[in-house]
C-alpha cells in the first residue's frame, strides 16, 4: 500500500513537473498551427489518395487555403512605428496572386474555374447573410437625413462616373461599365468598422455619432451596391430587345425581394423554440437557404435575385428572432472564418500577370482614382448640412474611401458568367471588372486603413466620460484590431 501511495505521488509529480515545462504562448500557438494544417492535408490525402497530389484540384484548394490564411496571419503582424497593421485581407489576396504567378509553383497548384466559383459564391452567400444579420432595425428607424445621404450620394455617384470614365479608357460598353461602376462603388465594413469601433471605445467622434453614422451606413451602401450590380448583370446577360433586359432586370429585383420575404417568413416559424440545438438547426437552415438561393437564382436564370433574397431572408428572420440572433450570428461567423481565406485566396489565383494588359493596368487605376477623388469630394459635400466642422468632413470623407469584401465577392461574378457562356469578349470584359477590383482593393485597402488610424485622433474631438477627469492625449498609434478573422467582418 504504501509503495501504491508513493509511486501515485510520484506520477503525481512528474505529471506537474510536465505541466510546468509544457511550451506557452507564441511556440505552444506556431506548433499547434503548423500541427493543423498539416493534419488537414493528411486527412484530405488519406481520403482522396492520388486526387489530392500535385496537379491536382483538391491539393490546390489545400494549399491556396493554407497558404492564404498565413499570408493573412503574417500580413496581421506587420505594424510601423506609430501606424496600424494591415488588414489580414491583403495577405491573403496577395497569397492567391503568388501561387498563381510563381513559376512551377502554379503548374502543381491547379484550381478547377468551376469549385473556383462555386466556392466563391459560397462565401458570397455567407457575407450577404451575415450582412442581413448585421442590419439594425433601431437604426434604420431613426436614420437621419445625413446617414441616407452618406449611404446613397457617394455610392451612387462614384458608380456613374467610373461607368462613364471606364467607357472611354477601357472601351467597356456603357452596362459593363455600371457593372464596374458598383463593384468599385462598396465602401468595405471589413476595414470600416473594426475602426470606427476602436474610436468610439477611445471616444473619438462619439459626441456628434459619427462612428454610429458610418457603420450604419456602410450596410446601406454596400447593399446599393451590391443591388445595382446585380440588377446590371441581368440586364448584360440577357438577350433580346433593350426594354425586355430591363423589364428583366427589374424582375430580379422584385423576384428576389419576394422570394427573401417569404422564406424569411417561414425561417421566423421554424424552426419552432421548443426545438432542441435550437441555434446549430437555425444557422444550418438559414446558410442552406441563403447558398440555395444564390446557385438557385443561376439555374433559373436570374442570377441578381440570389443575392437580393439572401439579404432580405437573413434580416427578416433577424427581425423574428430578435434577441436570439446573436448565437446565430457568432456561429455563421465562424463559417466565415473558414471561407475568407478561400475568397481572397481564390480571387488573387484568378489574375496573371503575365496576361495583363500594361493599358488595362494603367488605365484601371485612372478609373479608380478618378472614381475616388469624385468619392471624396461628394461625401464632403454631402455631410456639409449635418451639423459637422471642417476635420470631422475631412475624416468621414477618408473613413469611406476603403473597398475590400465586396470586391473580393461580386468582382469575379461577371466573369463566371461570361466563362458559363463561353464568349470570348464577355470573357475580356469580366476579366477586366475582376482585374480592377483586385487593384481597388490593393489600392484602397491598406490606405483606407492607415488614413482612418492615423485622421481619428488627430480631427476628432475625445469625448470624456463621467469621473475619468481630464482627457490624455489622442493615441496617434490606434490600431485596427482584426483578431483572426472573427471581427474582421462584424457587419460584412
Amino acid at each position: 500500500m504504501m509503495k501504491t501511495a508513493s509511486s501515485s505521488t510520484s506520477c503525481g509529480s512528474c505529471c506537474v513537473s510536465l505541466k510546468n515545462r509544457r511550451p506557452k504562448g507564441l511556440p505552444n500557438l506556431l506548433i499547434t498551427k503548423v500541427c493543423l494544417y498539416l493534419l488537414l492535408f493528411g486527412v484530405v490525402w488519406s481520403i482522396t489518395g492520388v486526387q489530392c497530389l500535385p496537379g491536382s484540384n483538391l491539393f490546390g484548394l489545400v494549399i491556396l487555403f493554407i497558404v492564404s490564411e498565413l499570408g493573412g496571419k503574417l500580413v496581421g503582424l506587420i505594424q510601423l512605428p506609430s501606424l496600424p497593421p494591415f488588414p489580414p485581407l491583403l495577405g491573403m489576396l496577395l497569397a492567391g496572386l503568388l501561387l498563381r504567378n510563381v513559376p512551377y509553383i502554379a503548374e502543381a497548384v491547379y484550381i478547377d474555374t468551376h469549385w473556383s466559383a462555386a466556392l466563391r459564391n459560397i462565401a458570397l452567400s455567407i457575407i450577404l447573410t451575415r450582412a442581413g444579420l448585421g442590419l439594425d432595425p433601431s437604426a434604420l428607424r431613426r436614420l437621419k437625413a445625413v446617414c441616407v445621404r452618406v449611404a446613397i450620394g457617394p455610392c451612387v455617384v462614384e458608380a456613374c462616373v467610373i461607368a462613364v470614365v471606364s467607357h472611354f479608357l477601357l472601351n467597356l460598353p456603357w452596362i459593363w461599365g455600371f457593372i464596374l461602376g458598383f463593384v468599385l462603388a462598396a465602401v468595405s465594413p471589413a476595414v470600416v468598422v473594426p475602426s470606427m469601433l476602436l474610436l468610439q471605445k477611445e471616444g473619438f467622434g462619439v459626441e456628434k455619432g459619427i462612428p454610429t453614422l458610418l457603420m450604419a451606413a456602410g450596410s446601406f451602401d454596400d447593399i446599393l451596391a451590391i443591388t445595382g450590380f446585380s440588377t446590371c448583370l441581368g440586364i448584360a446577360f440577357s438577350t433580346g430587345s433593350t426594354w425586355m433586359n430591363i423589364l428583366k432586370g427589374v424582375l430580379e429585383v422584385v423576384g428576389g425581394v419576394v422570394a427573401g420575404l417569404l422564406l424569411g417568413l417561414f425561417l421566423c416559424c421554424f424552426p419552432s423554440t421548443d426545438q432542441e440545438d435550437l441555434v446549430l438547426r437555425r444557422t444550418l437552415m438559414l446558410l442552406g437557404l441563403s447558398i440555395f438561393s444564390v446557385f438557385c437564382s443561376h439555374v433559373v436564370g436570374y442570377a441578381g435575385a440570389g443575392g437580393l433574397c439572401t439579404l432580405v431572408l437573413a434580416f427578416l428572420a433577424a427581425l423574428g428572432w430578435r434577441a436570439d440572433k446573436a448565437p446565430v450570428a457568432a456561429m455563421v461567423g465562424r463559417s466565415w472564418d473558414v471561407f475568407q481565406p478561400l475568397l481572397f485566396g481564390l480571387i488573387g489565383a484568378e489574375i496573371t500577370v503575365t496576361q495583363l494588359n500594361p493599358n488595362t493596368v494603367g488605365f484601371g487605376v485612372a478609373c479608380i482614382l478618378v472614381g475616388l477623388v469624385i468619392r471624396l469630394l461628394v461625401t464632403f459635400g454631402l455631410v456639409h448640412l449635418g451639423g459637422f466642422n471642417l476635420k470631422e468632413k475631412l475624416f468621414i470623407a477618408v473613413a469611406w474611401l476603403p473597398k475590400a469584401t465586396v470586391q473580393a465577392a461580386i468582382g469575379s461574378k461577371a466573369l463566371d458568367l461570361a466563362r458559363e457562356q463561353g464568349d470570348d469578349v464577355l470573357v475580356k470584359f469580366g476579366l477586366d471588372v475582376l482585374t480592377l477590383a483586385v487593384l481597388a482593393i490593393l489600392i484602397t485597402a491598406p490606405i483606407g486603413a492607415l488614413g482612418i488610424g492615423l485622421a481619428g485622433p488627430r480631427l476628432l474631438a475625445r469625448q470624456v466620460k463621467e469621473g475619468e477627469g481630464e482627457a490624455p492625449p489622442p493615441r496617434q498609434d490606434l490600431i485596427v484590431q482584426e483578431k483572426d478573422g472573427a471581427t474582421l467582418e462584424s457587419r460584412l
